[in-house]
């Protein structure tokens, strides 16, 4: 499955960087190449706890060895932490790891805590991205390409809430409805179509 195969490298990859052990590793060999004991000196911890960590990086491929008489020197693969860093930012590779997932969610919870088995509007919410939610399903109401009067206006805002003033301000203010300067036109200026 491709969200699978884009997914586990990520996983992969911050689970290996989410550890501050490992991280302080990884800036050390930034710096330059060095043993477990000389690693494990500077972070004051043991060798056996330093090659546990160097294990995990060096199965993502951030580090590598080299064996130097008696020692394994460790090295940072910096063409690997880049490459890795382009890949995971790249355009494509986000979306597809939150690919099969609901955007609208959290927008259809705020419309079933708000709005009234009619569709009405029970109750206005004060958290701004609550209200946009709100405003974008009055919008809604509305059809791009067309002109409303203030009067239509009023009558399809008053068929949801009460506060027809303040919900018609704030879809001016949030640009759901464009408005020309004396109030004599309104129409659609944004959500979905």
């Amino acid at each position: 499955m491709k969200i699978k195969s884009q997914s586990e490298p990520l996983l992969s990859f911050f689970k290996a960087l989410s550890d501050a052990n490992r991280l302080k590793l990884v800036g050390l060999l930034a710096q330059k190449e060095a043993s477990v004991e000389e690693l494990a000196a500077v972070l004051e911890i043991s060798a056996s706890t330093v090659s546990h960590h160097l294990s995990i990086l060096s199965d993502i491929g951030l580090v590598s060895a080299r064996v130097d008489g008696y020692y394994n020197i460790y090295r940072l693969e910096t063409d690997e932490l880049e490459r890795m860093a382009q890949s995971l930012l790249a355009q494509e590779t986000l979306p597809e790891v939150v690919e099969g997932l609901d955007p609208k969610a959290y927008d259809r919870k705020i419309l079933k805590d708000y709005l009234a088995p009619d569709g009405a509007i029970a109750k206005i919410p004060t958290n701004h991205r609550k209200l946009e939610v709100i405003l974008g399903y009055i919008a809604e109401k509305f059809e791009f390409n067309r002109t409303y009067t203030e009067k239509e206006v009023n009558a399809i805002i008053g068929a949801l809430n009460p506060d027809i003033s303040g919900l018609r301000r704030d879809l001016i203010s949030a640009k759901y409805l464009g408005r020309e300067k004396d109030g004599s036109a309104y129409w659609r200026v944004k959500g979905e179509g």
